[in-house]
């Protein structure tokens, strides 16, 4: 017998082997397109900045040590016990108040003893003159030779001699029991104390008795590195270095926690020579301390600001580096990309200002720098630079 064959079977084989046939085609027709089979990559939206001329003042910072217009150190010019402390560490004080006061007995009884020597002495010169008084008559009558009366008056010149030594060992003593007592050579505040009462101390003492520091003015000396001086020169108008130091503007006092010291102060003076281990030299600005905020020994930073007339702004997250250049990306009319070098002559925490490289007008790409390349094109989406300085100030 013959075996029929279900029609409803054959047509199945014959569905199921068209759906394969026609999944294969399409898979043919996907994978065959243009750009090699590759799928084409969309054109990136990025942030595009049209690049400006500005008015702003930039502000370079530089550390800086504090100290009081004058330090005096208090050191004793007798030796003794210390025998009175009339002051506290940290008090105030005005120029000749008293300070200290050192056992002063074995000087005031030399002040007693030398006192008596004058005495004595003033009796001689007394006795002296009396008698040259005596023989002058006795000489102008011829009654004795004038070799006794030149001998009494050399006697008197010797009396007059020794009041004069007397006057000076007296003056000495008075000198020494007045150093006794150390009073303050100027107004200011009082430093450590490392001595307490009963130390027996003296000029040779490694350690002062304190430190006076006159405070109405505090000096903040900061150094530049011979880069930064040779830039200053550069920079600031004035034909000797005394004019350019005029020429600064008013510089400020970051203290240590960061805030801004409310009296400005003025750079001053420059030292003469550069320091040789530090590759630095040394500038002194001046601040005013009515209110005797700062003392001798704090920390801060001088921010001396310059201004700028006409700086061309770039934003610094809107270049990359390469090598020892500093580059961004410009983009041209046709939105297409390409990388140039600029010349940064100063900067701000977040903005370079640009005197190469760039003019007016240019457009750079903002951000997403990394993943472009010289020739890419992108979809720009256009910021302005006053937009920029609002949400990032100078």
């Amino acid at each position: 017998m013959k075996r029929l064959l279900n029609p409803l079977a054959t047509t199945g084989v014959t569905m199921l082997g068209s759906m394969a046939l026609v999944a294969i085609l399409n898979s043919c027709t996907s994978s065959s397109g243009n750009d090699g089979g590759m799928m084409q990559m969309p054109t990136p939206t990025l942030p595009v900045l049209t690049v400006a001329n500005i008015a702003t003042t930039t502000h370079r910072e530089y550390a800086a040590t504090l100290e009081g217009k004058v330090n005096v150190e208090i050191r004793p010019q007798v030796a003794g016990y210390l025998e009175t402390i009339f002051i506290d560490e940290g008090e105030y004080v005005k120029a000749g108040q008293p300070l200290f006061r050192i056992n002063d007995r074995p000087y005031r009884e030399q002040v007693a003893n030398t006192t008596a020597s004058l005495k004595a002495a003033q009796a001689n010169e007394s006795k002296a003159q009396l008698e040259v008084d005596r023989l002058t008559p006795l000489v102008k009558n011829n009654v004795i030779s004038e070799i006794q009366l030149q001998t009494a008056q050399a006697s008197l010149e010797s009396a007059k001699a020794n009041v004069a030594q007397a006057r000076a060992q007296m003056g000495n003593a008075e000198i020494n029991a007045g150093y006794a007592l150390i009073k303050a050579p100027v107004s200011g505040y009082i430093g450590h104390i490392p001595y307490k009462l009963g130390s027996l101390v003296g000029r040779g003492e490694d350690l002062p008795l304190t430190v006076l520091s006159d405070v109405k003015d505090i000096y903040a000396y900061f150094s530049l590195s011979e880069v930064d001086f040779l830039q200053f020169k550069e920079q600031v108008p004035g034909a000797t270095l005394e004019e350019k130091l005029k020429n600064l503007p008013p510089v400020n006092l970051i203290l240590a926690d960061n805030t801004v010291y409310p009296e400005k102060g003025v750079v001053s003076t420059v030292e003469g020579q550069f320091d040789k281990t530090m590759g630095a030299i040394t500038f002194r600005a001046t601040f005013p301390n009515a209110a005797g905020l700062l003392r001798s020994g704090n920390t801060g930073r001088v921010s001396i600001p310059r201004n700028h007339a006409q700086a061309l702004v770039v934003p610094q997250e809107a270049t990359f580096e390469l090598q020892d250049k500093v580059l961004v990306f410009v983009v041209s009319d046709s939105n297409k990309v390409a990388s140039r070098p600029i010349h940064i002559k100063d900067q701000s925490a977040t903005y370079y200002f640009v005197d190469e490289g760039l003019k007016p007008g240019e457009k750079i790409v903002y951000s997403g720098l990394s993943r472009l390349r010289d020739g890419a094109l992108i979809a720009p989406q256009h910021i302005t630079l006053d937009s920029l300085l609002k949400t990032k100030p100078i």
